[in-house]
């Protein structure tokens, strides 16, 4: 279980965001988290042969907007991307947000007898994961600690909703009147990356159409549409912009989602065709826009089915990395 105090908060701040557009518009119920158990397709449709925009692994955490049907829930992953995956137990476990009533004793096991971890505090948020009986819950405290509380409605309430991290201001950014700030504006980039899953590739693509995109066209229309960012057409020039930007990182692991990411020409599968080439003298031939959690938002062939994604390390996508930034 992963804690929730910061990526899992922000997984449930966006869902409460777009929940009401995706659900209608009655305000948005107390989200249902679900974890999962096993390697499953996070798809674009509720049908098996639907694309599949990558697979979530065990531990991961989404938010269940609705079971769309018997074998399929419609979720949102942590990056704010709405998607269907398999409502089989075999791959999701629904867990629920909770809010301590009054001080509960946090044990160790599911009894009056099992060694007691500490008491949880009045106002206090944990994530239900179980109920071994009737009289037990299984939780998760805000610092990742699993242990056991009494389920008796004195100590403890299902469905209030989680407390944001201080300073947090809801806004989706779409709405109210209200001006998207830089994070609002890179996942509206992202998202209209998301939506051309799937279109062909073409090297120097039409810059006045959609229907195919080179690397550099890819990452241009997703920001003109997203944000609202007309980038340079070209991939050099787009790492010009971001050198002017400033705070360009050469190590990919520190850069931030919806930072831009170049890379030079393909050598070879290995480490090694890579050693000893001075990468600050290397020509920018290939762009991406980076997602965090080690993937890549792309297109770079015929071949691999055009607008994708792709893991970046242990590959080529490592090993041609030359540096990376933001736009904004």
């Amino acid at each position: 279980m992963k804690k929730f105090t910061a990526s899992l908060l922000v997984l449930i701040l966006t869902a409460l965001l777009v929940m009401p557009a995706v659900m209608g518009a009655s305000p948005a119920p107390a989200p249902v988290v679900g974890e999962i158990q096993s390697s499953v397709s996070f798809r674009s449709a509720p049908s098996t042969s639907s694309t599949v925009y990558k697979y979530l692994k065990a531990g991961d955490n989404v938010v269940i907007l609705e079971k769309t049907n018997a074998s399929w829930y419609k979720v949102q992953d942590v990056f704010g991307t709405v998607a269907y995956v398999s409502s089989s137990d075999k791959y999701i476990e629904i867990i629920y947000n909770a809010s301590i009533v009054s001080s509960v004793s946090f044990r160790k096991s599911a009894s009056t007898e099992g060694t007691r971890l500490r008491y949880l505090s009045k106002g206090e948020s944990v994530l239900i994961t179980g109920q071994p009986n009737s009289a037990w819950y299984a939780v998760t405290d805000s610092n990742g600690v699993k242990g056991y509380v009494s389920s008796s409605e004195q100590y403890i309430s299902i469905g209030a909703s989680f407390s944001l991290p201080s300073g947090t201001k809801p806004g989706s950014g779409t709405g109210g009147g209200t001006t998207p700030n830089a994070p609002q504006l890179i996942e509206n980039a992202i998202a209209a990356g998301m939506k051309y899953w799937g279109t062909p590739y073409e090297f120097g693509s039409d810059r006045d159409t959609t229907k195919t995109f080179d690397c550099s066209d890819f990452v241009r229309t997703a920001f003109r549409e997203g944000a609202n960012l007309t980038l340079p057409a070209d991939s050099r020039k787009q790492g010009d912009y971001v050198k002017a930007k400033g705070a360009t990182k050469s190590d990919w692991r520190s850069l931030k989602r919806g930072d831009l990411m170049f890379f030079m020409a393909y050598k070879g599968s290995k480490a090694s065709n890579y050693a000893g080439v001075n990468k600050a003298t290397e020509t920018i031939t290939h762009v991406g826009i980076y997602l965090g959690n080690g993937q890549i938002l792309h297109t770079y062939s015929t071949e691999s089915g055009g607008v994708r994604t792709n893991d970046i390390a242990g590959g080529q996508w490592e090993n041609r990395f030359l540096f990376g930034g933001s736009v904004l």
